[in-house]
């Protein structure tokens, strides 16, 4: 990236992140409430004229559609930061799987097949009064081999 390029993306990073906790804030809650009750109390003044309806709707749209991106943003850097934490807690368990490290990667098939493979697991563990004695389905299945020897 060039240095230009850098300093366009810290900006918006700071602006973006200004805005986000500004819009979700008291304040910004009641600024909008004042708005729509000004907007309704001067229906009347207006005579409930298209012009008038069209003020609303023209800044709602507005407002919503760049929200949606500025949302977006924040979610997505929201996401990468929890799956990063989530990353550092499995690869720091020295019992944990590592298989799971990069899940975010995995297509929907993928993680389906994960999803059937932990839900083995919980079957197979759920009658253990220990919830540490296993850490895959492997380990659960080798465990319920000996229970029944």
């Amino acid at each position: 990236m060039k240095k230009e390029e850098t300093d366009y993306h810290s900006i918006f990073e700071k602006i973006a992140q200004k805005v986000t906790v500004a819009t979700g804030s008291t304040p910004a809650f009641l600024i909008a409430f004042t708005v729509v009750i000004i907007w309704l109390i001067t229906g009347p003044v207006f005579d409930y004229s298209d012009t008038w309806q069209l003020v609303i709707n023209t800044g709602t749209t507005i407002i919503t559609f760049l929200m949606v991106f500025l949302i977006q943003k924040s979610q997505n850097k929201d996401a990468i930061a929890i799956q990063l934490k989530l990353n550092e807690l499995v690869a720091a368990h020295k019992q944990a799987s590592n298989r799971l490290v990069s899940v975010e990667e995995m297509t929907e098939d993928e993680l389906k097949t994960l999803q059937k493979y932990y839900s083995k697991l919980a079957a197979l563990t759920s009658k253990e009064e220990n919830l540490q004695v296993s850490h895959s389905i492997e380990e659960a299945e080798e465990l319920h081999k000996t229970k029944k020897i």
